[in-house]
């Protein structure tokens, strides 16, 4: 059996061409996970409240529906606004490079030449990639930016990520009150049963990415929104028995 069938990518000379000049793909796995889990723990710990306090149908449904929208739309643009944050804070530091290049070029090669003389290039080899690296500007800056300050050389769209938090948390979300929406006699079990699998599909889903086993990652998130049901639906029972 070759091994080859165990790599993620060809490594074919063309393949490689192919796959560089596209440049690497931003992902927004994190926006669909957190905004999923989130959505899926906040409506199931509205269930589990309202159950708690024995309240009806009705009011569950509208407490759910209400927050579903509310609650996602405010995520999404939480997430907007923090993703957009990110691409200003690389802007600013990208444009400040720029402008110690111009001012400072000796003290930013001495930048370049200390950072890969700690990565281990000495002599006439360190030599050279300085010179290559600082013979042209927007290299130079994207070498800064990811060796000095750490930040990724590609951004991602604040409308995409808010628009796919926003939809994660609204699918997911609106599975554990699905059962009451449709007037299930057994809503209860029923929204258990959704909250669960829905928490094991989306740490199963995260395992895709991670070198964590899905069974596990499954079992951690949906160990972390039982937690938090249970934690509701105590609440919403004693608060029923003091008010």
């Amino acid at each position: 059996m070759p091994l080859t069938q165990f790599l993620e990518h060809s490594h074919d000379p063309a393949e490689i061409e192919k796959r560089l000049r596209e440049g690497p793909r931003i992902s927004y796995l994190r926006d669909w996970v957190y905004g999923g889990i989130d959505g899926t723990v906040t409506t199931f710990a509205i269930v589990s409240a309202a159950v708690g306090a024995d309240l009806s149908t009705r009011y569950l449904l509208i407490l759910g529906v209400a927050n579903l929208l509310a609650d996602g739309f405010s995520m999404a643009a939480a997430n907007y606004s923090g993703t957009k944050a990110e691409i200003e804070e690389y802007t600013f530091v990208r444009h400040m490079e720029e402008r110690h290049i111009e001012i400072a070029p000796e003290g930013e090669r001495e930048e370049i030449r200390q950072i890969f003389a700690a990565k281990g290039f000495k002599g006439k080899v360190l030599d050279a990639a300085v010179e290559v690296i600082t013979a042209e500007k927007e290299r130079w800056i994207d070498t800064m930016m990811t060796e000095e300050h750490g930040l990724p050389p590609i951004t991602r769209s604040p409308v995409k990520a808010g628009t796919i938090t926003f939809a994660a948390f609204v699918v997911c979300g609106f599975l554990p009150i699905a059962p009451f929406t449709f007037g299930l006699e057994t809503g209860v079990y029923a929204s258990v049963v959704m909250a669960a699998i829905t928490f094991f599909l989306i740490g199963s889903l995260r395992s895709r990415w991670s070198p964590v086993h899905w069974l596990r990652s499954g079992t951690e998130t949906l160990a972390i929104g039982l937690v938090s049901a249970s934690v509701a639906y105590l609440v919403g029972d004693f608060l029923k028995q003091i008010i």
